[in-house]
């Protein structure tokens, strides 16, 4: 069964500290995915499709992790082998 476009289309709600929200609203704006803040509201990203929910989890990572746990995971992710 294919879905079909409407499936990827709703608001999700991103549960993450208010000062990391100004941040990560301005870095969706910049990657033209839709989001809402308000104050006093939780921040809300459109997801469209799956591009957009990697790009949505990728913000939110670069935010909240610390620079040695970024470093981790980039030094994981060397160790991956490639399959040819």
């Amino acid at each position: 069964m294919i879905p079909n476009d409407q499936s990827f289309n709703s608001y999700q709600i991103i549960d993450i500290e208010r000062v990391h929200c100004w941040s990560a609203h301005r870095r969706f704006q910049d990657l033209s995915i839709q989001s809402s803040l308000s104050t006093g509201e939780p921040l809300k990203v459109e997801i469209s499709d799956p591009q957009t929910a990697v790009q949505v989890w990728s913000v939110i990572k670069q935010i909240t992790e610390t620079r040695s746990e970024l470093i981790g995971w980039l030094e994981d992710c060397w160790q991956i082998p490639v399959k040819k």
